[in-house]
């Protein structure tokens, strides 16, 4: 059934808006897939915040126009469809890679991250990506370190006194 002028522009708009909010993006060729497993990728992409949808690729292409995710429009050739991390840059490459163990008809074409585009062997480094928590926990670690071995440098000499006194005691007693 063909697609009215009014709804393919309400794709586009809906493709955009997401497009412009998004961190990252992921193109996948789905052509050999059954109708229950694009359920079930979809249903695993909308419990971690992943928008998952199938899009003409002249609507697509138009979509992405205009955003950090120009770069895709080699890769909108065939069958795809377009995954978009909404919260977490590797949010969408995690359900992909996820999914692909079990279900190898899924082929990743590209992968869009900071207006950059990657080929499908780099899915495993975007997977990997730290969740916003984990990177705040990093980021603390680190700034936390030089200040701890301070403390203990400040504290050594005191403790390797204390240490050698009671050596002494010991030694006497």
């Amino acid at each position: 059934m063909p697609l009215k002028l009014e709804d393919k522009r309400a794709i586009v708009v809906s493709v955009n808006e997401v497009a412009v909010s998004a961190n990252s993006a992921i193109v996948a060729e789905y052509s050999k897939m059954t109708v229950a497993e694009m359920t079930q990728l979809r249903n695993k992409a909308r419990e971690a915040g992943v928008y998952l949808r199938v899009v003409r690729n002249t609507l697509a292409k138009r979509a992405v126009l205009n955003t950090k995710f120009e770069c895709l429009q080699n890769v909108l050739v065939g069958p795809v469809v377009l995954a978009f991390s909404m919260d977490e840059p590797g949010a969408a490459a995690r359900i992909i890679k996820d999914f692909i163990k079990t279900n190898t008809k899924l082929v990743v074409k590209g992968i869009s991250l900071g207006e950059q585009l990657y080929d499908a062997s780099q899915l495993d480094k975007v997977a990997k990506l730290p969740t916003y928590q984990e990177a705040i926990s990093i980021l603390m670690s680190v700034i936390q370190a030089p200040i701890t071995q301070l403390a203990r440098t400040i504290a050594e000499p005191h403790a390797k006194l204390t240490r050698t006194i009671a050596a002494l005691r010991d030694s006497k007693t």
